[in-house]
């Protein structure tokens, strides 16, 4: 949504950096710029260049025609030349192309839970992963309401319709594709998820006043490969060795490997075309960024993927909101991220596997599920060779053939129970479910509690405000008091008590 032209603020550009950035915390309130920033606030974030802005706003040029991020290190504009707008595809609406130096397409996101509507917020997420391009249909159906409701919330809080939105989108990734990798043109345009190659070149020139032939040159002489490795950038700090010690401790294996500082794991079913293969995710600490590396059985569904990664890894987490709420608790660590899941299914069996017995014992128990039932996978890399089985699959299965590996026959009933509700489109255990109807669904499955639901709206649906107030962990954290006692305490720390969890945990 686009802000009203600003005035110019005496005195901005004269300021010393340090002085910018008091400025621009104090007029926005903290660090919090959403929809309803006045430019004058905008225009100082913009000039502090904080990170802590980056991806929640994006500023348009009238001189140049050109949108940039607010941490981008050209010589900043005149207030009386921006405009401001709160997504990329706002900004492109308004005849805006994107800037070649900061690269829109590399923002961080925002979390859900820092939506005004969270209508449009599950909208935008699921056109950010892909679905929905085809129509509006598929995307108020998911998330069930009517396509011309969905349409106008989306345009109130937007700025865009849906499907203006979904085409930003798919240019961008292209845009990322031609810039960051030696990929034809062609293949590039069928990737980021257009049908046509004309029609993509057609909007390339349109929007971006290039050819993609302009773009390719753009490519750095460093990229001498011809595979694809994605740049997701984040606000820092980030405390990478932390989520990767998290993923190392409960990898099941055959599907997950963490090994010299890098994580790999066999990935199934992303997108419509149902396939499979191998991603590998490294870290870039000078450039705040992650580097994912995927395979080219994965190619045909970037967007999802990409997405599906960056809630993996809590890419659009800002930190400094969190610590400014939990205080204390996060002083030691700022940079702890919520480590997410690809596969909601996969993650839940696990969280019920983890009932009452140890992580490591959990994760035996996963691997042998894995290995039992699951599908074989050839990948570049030894010992990643296994898909974890489907819900499908898991619900097909007898109660003994999974008390056959080892697990009680309580567990073994509650995973067949999800696996039939997830196989029966009656569950769905992704970032974009409603939160309180899902927690409610778990609950209703056998052998599966508030603890249980907790810990997979956490990891699942991405939920920052999810606390599985029974831990063992929480509970020795607040000595004397009842189980309803603890939520209520924790009241302080919303809505970031998903954070405060896994702060308990480390500090544990």
């Amino acid at each position: 949504m686009e802000f009203r032209r600003p005035k110019p603020v005496p005195g901005c550009t004269s300021a010393k950096p340090q002085v910018r950035k008091r400025r621009a915390r104090a007029l926005t309130g903290g660090y919090d710029v959403d929809m309803t920033l006045d430019p004058a606030s905008a225009y100082q974030a913009l000039l502090s260049r904080d990170r802590r802005f980056d991806g929640r706003f994006f500023v348009g040029v009238s001189t140049t025609g050109i949108y940039c991020r607010p941490i981008c290190r050209v010589r900043a504009p005149k207030a009386s030349s921006c405009q401001f707008y709160g997504t990329a595809a706002a900004a492109e609406a308004a005849g805006f192309r994107p800037c070649l130096r900061c690269r829109p397409e590399l923002a961080p996101g925002v979390s859900l839970i820092d939506s005004p509507d969270a209508l449009a917020s599950a909208a935008a997420r699921m056109l950010d992963a892909g679905i929905g391009h085809e129509g509006l249909a598929e995307l108020a159906e998911r998330i069930g309401v009517g396509e011309r409701h969905l349409r106008r919330v989306f345009q109130a809080h937007l700025g865009v319709t849906p499907i203006a939105y979904a085409q930003t989108q798919r240019l961008l990734l292209a845009k990322r594709l031609l810039s960051e990798t030696r990929l034809p043109i062609a293949q590039a345009a069928q990737m980021a998820g257009f049908r046509s190659l004309r029609r993509c070149n057609a909007l390339i020139r349109e929007r971006y006043r290039m050819s993609p032939g302009d773009l390719r040159r753009q490519v750095p002489s460093r990229v001498s490969h011809d595979g694809v490795v994605l740049s997701l950038d984040y606000r820092p700090p980030y405390d990478w060795q932390a989520i990767l010690d998290f993923f190392a401790m409960r990898a099941v294996p055959g599907v997950e490997q963490v090994m010299q500082g890098v994580y790999r794991r066999c990935v199934r079913d992303i997108g419509k075309d149902r396939r499979a293969g191998w991603i590998e995710v490294s870290h870039d600490a000078q450039r705040s960024r992650l580097l994912l590396s995927v395979s080219e059985t994965l190619r045909s569904d970037l967007l999802g993927l990409i997405a599906a990664v960056r809630r993996q890894f809590d890419l659009d987490c800002d930190p400094e909101r969190v610590s400014e709420v939990l205080g204390a608790l996060a002083a030691a660590r700022p940079g702890l991220r919520l480590p997410g899941a690809i596969d909601g299914f996969e993650q839940s069996v696990r969280a019920i596997l983890g009932q009452q017995v140890s992580v490591a014992a959990a994760t035996t128990l996963a691997g042998r599920l894995a290995q039992t039932f699951g599908t074989p996978l050839a990948t570049a890399y030894a010992g990643l060779n296994r898909l974890f089985p489907s819900a499908a699959e898991v619900a097909g299965l007898a109660e003994a053939d999974l008390v056959g590996l080892g697990i009680l026959a309580t567990r073994a009933r509650s995973i067949l129970a999800l696996a039939q509700a997830v196989a029966g489109g009656e569950l769905r255990l992704q970032a974009d479910a409603p939160v309180e109807s899902t927690l409610a669904q778990l609950r209703a499955l056998p052998g599966i509690g508030d603890w249980t639901a907790q810990y997979i709206a956490l990891r699942c649906l991405s939920w920052p405000d999810a606390f599985p107030h029974t831990d063992l962990i929480i509970l020795r954290a607040f000595p004397g008091l009842k189980p309803r006692e603890v939520l209520a305490a924790a009241e302080a720390w919303r809505p970031w008590r998903g954070y405060a969890t896994l702060h308990l945990w480390k500090q544990a």
